[in-house]
C-alpha cells in the first residue's frame, strides 16, 4: 500500500443525514420526511428553475472557471469589488482551501466545541494544533479563545450563527474580538445562516472587514436559497486573501447549472422573503409544540432547532427513524440527549411533533 498521509488515520469521517430514499428502500416506508441537514424545504424560485433548465443544454461545455456573472450580480448586491469574491464548491471548500492556505503543521487554528465538524476536519489534515473552547450555554467562549490565542494562532473559525447551537455574537462582540486579536490571524466567519437572523446586533462583517483585513466571510446558496443540491458558496475578503485562495482552488469547481441557479436566485428576493416569513413562523409554531410537551430546547437564529429530549438521544433518533423522520442525533458531536431539527413544511413539522410525541 502507498504511504498515507498519518493525519489522515485522526479524521473522523463527516457522516451526513441519510438520504430519502436510502431510508425508504432499508426500512420498507412508503412516506419519509427529511429534517436533518438544515436544507430549505421548499424547492428554489421558478427562475432558478428556468435558468437551470436552460443552463442544462450546455453541459457539453465547461463552466465559466471564474464565475463572470455570478460574481458581478452578487458583487453588486453587497456593494463590494468583484475581485473580494472568491466561490466554491459550497462554502465547504473555502473553508478547506483557507485551512491549506495558511496553516500547517506547528501552526495553530482555534475553533468552538461542538462546532462545524469541517472545521475539524481540515484542521486536522492540514497537521496544525487544534484547540477547541467549549460553548458556555450554547454561546462562544470569546474569552477563553481569545486566551488560547499566540503568534502561531493562523486562524479562528467562528460560525455566526452556529451550528449546532443555533446562536449568535453580537456585533459588539465581533468587532471586541477581531479587535483583541494578531493581525496576522485570519478571523473566519461562517455565515451560512446569516438570511434567517433578524436579530438587529447581528454584524456585518462586510463592513467590519473593511476596518481589519485579516476578516473573511463565508456564506452559501445551499440554506435559504434551496440549492443544497448544487453545491455553490462564496467567500468575502480582502483581494489579497482572495487572491492567495483562487492559486489554490480548483479550475471549474462551480457548475454551470449552480452558476445560473445562482444568479436567478439573486434576482428573486421577493420569493425567499416569503420563505424567510413562513420558516420564523414554523419556527415559532415548534417552540409553542416544544413548550406544550414540556421538552427543553435552545432559541435559534437558523433554520434548525437544537432540543434537549433527555435520555439516550441515539435511541429517540432511531425511533423517529423508523417511523420515518430523519433527524440529527448529536450524541457524535458531544451532546449526549440532544437532537438537531431542521425547520421544515407545516406538515412537515407537526408530523414531526406527532411523532416526537409517540416517541417519548
Amino acid at each position: 500500500m502507498q504511504a498515507v498521509n498519518p493525519y489522515i488515520y485522526k479524521i473522523k469521517p463527516y457522516i451526513p443525514g441519510k438520504p430519502i430514499d436510502e431510508v425508504r428502500r432499508e426500512l420498507g416506508l412508503k412516506s419519509v420526511i427529511k429534517l436533518a441537514s438544515n436544507e430549505n424545504p421548499y424547492p428554489p424560485s421558478p427562475k432558478a428553475l428556468a435558468a437551470m433548465t436552460k443552463a442544462a443544454y450546455e453541459v457539453n461545455r465547461y463552466p465559466d472557471g471564474g464565475c463572470f456573472l455570478l460574481r458581478r450580480s452578487l458583487a453588486k448586491k453587497l456593494n463590494i469589488d468583484d475581485d473580494q469574491l472568491i466561490f466554491g464548491n459550497g462554502s465547504d471548500e473555502i473553508i478547506v482551501l483557507a485551512v491549506k492556505a495558511f496553516a500547517a503543521k506547528g501552526d495553530e487554528i482555534i475553533i468552538a466545541k461542538p462546532s462545524f465538524l469541517i472545521y475539524e476536519i481540515a484542521s486536522t489534515l492540514s497537521g496544525a494544533r487544534l484547540h477547541q473552547v467549549a460553548l458556555k450555554d450554547f454561546h462562544y467562549d470569546l474569552a477563553g479563545m481569545r486566551a488560547r490565542v499566540n503568534a502561531r494562532t493562523k486562524i479562528i473559525f467562528i460560525g455566526n450563527p452556529d451550528n449546532p447551537a443555533g446562536t449568535y455574537i453580537t456585533a459588539r462582540q465581533a468587532e471586541d474580538f477581531v479587535r483583541s486579536v494578531p493581525k496576522t490571524t485570519l478571523v473566519f466567519f461562517d455565515e451560512a445562516y446569516f438570511e434567517y437572523v433578524q436579530a438587529k446586533d447581528y454584524p456585518d462583517t462586510l463592513q467590519l472587514m473593511k476596518k481589519y483585513p485579516n476578516v473573511m466571510t463565508t456564506r452559501t446558496f445551499s440554506k435559504m436559497y434551496g440549492l443544497a443540491g448544487l453545491r455553490v458558496g462564496y467567500g468575502i475578503a480582502s483581494r489579497e486573501i482572495v487572491d492567495i485562495l483562487n492559486r489554490l482552488r480548483e479550475p471549474f469547481n462551480v457548475n454551470s447549472m449552480a452558476q445560473a441557479a445562482a444568479v436567478a436566485v439573486l434576482g428573486d428576493e421577493a420569493y425567499y422573503r416569503k420563505i424567510a416569513r413562513d420558516v420564523n413562523e414554523q419556527r415559532q409554531y415548534l417552540y409553542r409544540s416544544l413548550e406544550s410537551m414540556d421538552i427543553s430546547y435552545e432559541i435559534s437564529f437558523t433554520n434548525f432547532i437544537l432540543i434537549q429530549v433527555g435520555g439516550d438521544s441515539s435511541q429517540v433518533a432511531s425511533a423517529l427513524l423508523k417511523k420515518g423522520v430523519i433527524i440529527r442525533d448529536m450524541a457524535a458531536w458531544g451532546l449526549k440527549g440532544y437532537i438537531r431539527v431542521s425547520i421544515g413544511s407545516a406538515l412537515e413539522n407537526k408530523r414531526f411533533i406527532k411523532t416526537l410525541g409517540e416517541v417519548l
